[in-house]
């Protein structure tokens, strides 16, 4: 990382050191502590930590001894202690039952609403929302500086950014900057590597994949298959010439299409069953964009977050489930391209990179990030495209895939739509080992 960064991301280390905290009961079973952190004036984020709590465990059990694994949603603009915590990872299910798969059985778990707007985390005016991923990556060294302060034990810990969908995207800044600031001493942490789930890593590679894949999935015939492919096109169009708000315009537009086309296909699970559109109320039949997704799922967890759990953790402000203002802040930015901050990381960096995809995700399918993979430009490209695939078989039951050369790592995973720690926990917790063993 170039000395232009180091100064962009320096000030990021100037902030007021915290009152330690000793792990409390918040909401759930186990020790847990959140807060929130002032990143910079009229902006605070939110995090929320579940320590490590083995089932198994008797007597004393020291939960730094386990690794420390920070989530990030995506959206962007979807908060990670309501989706990752009760959809995906955390102790409880949506409906407060315990989740046997947990990731908080084998790892401190910290989940960080973010950016700044939604879910616990807010801002003061809308000037304060961020506009690119270089001010989501601040925000966010500015919140584990926080984090750190408060809880100083975890700075020896060996962490990992796990991040889904857009969070992958958010992660890559994040990352990199992290270690080049971790390496020169201006941070005392022990990052060790990054997970990028179904992540909006390509934007141009994903949508181009949207047509051949729903059509060789049989989802659409072929005229689908064209209408499809022609709103993908435009979206490229307006990508190759940098005409960024268009491009985001044009992608929600190839989302409509494929709605329109599948006849309301479920886009983060093509095999999950979905009313179609003839027979939804005409309110729903719109086929825009993610907010097509609102349903009493999301209901049912909007009403958990500002009931039982804001009171159980003593906050005031409101939760947000969605944000349409974080969209718009970074409408601009949304359709640019990252693989060129992967890049950086594989060569200038130690950090493991594992990727990882459902392969029944339509938001993001898994040829299109088998495609940006293949076109990076790093000192281990050609011998990680030539090197070996080896099934990921547990129980004697093949769960997916991994292609690996030095730190970076790709897992094909069966049976797993955009949410793969909720479709198929068995190969997701393989995956989790193998990125915090130290081999």
């Amino acid at each position: 990382m170039s000395w232009i960064w180091i100064a962009i991301f320096l000030s990021v280390f100037i902030s007021e050191r915290s009152n330690g905290v000793e792990g409390k009961r918040g909401f759930g079973p186990g020790e847990q502590d959140w807060g929130h952190v002032k990143v910079r004036a009229g902006a605070h984020m939110f995090w929320w930590l579940y320590y490590a709590n083995p089932p198994e465990k008797s007597g004393y059990f020291d939960a730094f001894s386990k690794p420390l694994v920070i989530w990030l949603q995506g959206g962007p603009g979807s908060p990670s202690t309501a989706y990752g915590n009760f959809e995906e990872i955390g102790p409880l299910d949506i409906n407060l039952q315990r989740r046997n798969y947990t990731w908080v059985n084998d790892y401190n778990v910290l989940f960080i609403d973010n950016p700044v707007g939604t879910g616990f985390s807010y801002v003061e005016n809308n000037s304060n929302f961020t506009r690119n991923n270089i001010e989501i990556a601040k925000d966010l060294l500015h919140c584990m500086t926080g984090f750190s302060n408060a809880i100083p034990q975890f700075k020896k810990v060996p962490t990992y950014i796990v991040a889904e969908s857009y969070g992958g995207k958010m992660a890559t800044h994040f990352a990199l900057a992290w270690d080049a600031l971790q390496k020169r001493g201006y941070i005392k942490s022990n990052l060790k590597g990054i997970g990028l789930g179904d992540s909006w890593i390509s934007p141009i590679d994903t949508v181009l994949s949207y047509a051949p894949y729903l059509y060789y999935t049989g989802m659409v015939n072929y005229d689908g298959y064209e209408k499809i492919q022609n709103a993908a096109e435009l979206t490229r169009a307006a990508i190759e010439s940098e005409n960024w708000h268009y491009a985001t315009a044009r992608f929600y537009e190839t989302w409509k299409v494929i709605m329109n086309c599948t006849n309301n296909i479920d886009l983060y699970n093509l095999l999950e069953r979905k009313i179609p559109f003839k027979k939804l109320q005409p309110k729903y039949h719109s086929g825009a964009r993610e907010e097509l997704r609102e349903s009493d799922f999301e209901k049912k967890l909007n009403f958990l977050m500002n009931g039982k759990v804001k009171t159980a953790l003593g906050l005031k402000n409101l939760f947000k489930i969605r944000s349409s203002e974080i969209k718009r802040n970074l409408d601009e930015d949304f359709m640019t391209s990252v693989t060129n901050i992967i890049e950086k990381i594989l060569d200038e960096t130690n950090l493991k990179v594992f990727v990882y995809n459902g392969q029944l995700d339509v938001i993001v399918p898994t040829a299109s990030t088998v495609a940006w993979l293949e076109k990076l430009k790093w000192n281990g490209a050609e011998k990680w495209r030539n090197s070996e695939r080896v099934d990921l078989t547990i129980d004697n039951n093949i769960e997916g895939y991994v292609q690996g050369y030095k730190n970076l790592k790709m897992f094909w995973i069966n049976r797993a739509g955009h949410m793969v720690p909720k479709d198929n926990y068995y190969a997701t917790n393989l995956m989790l080992k193998m990125l915090t063993s130290e081999a």
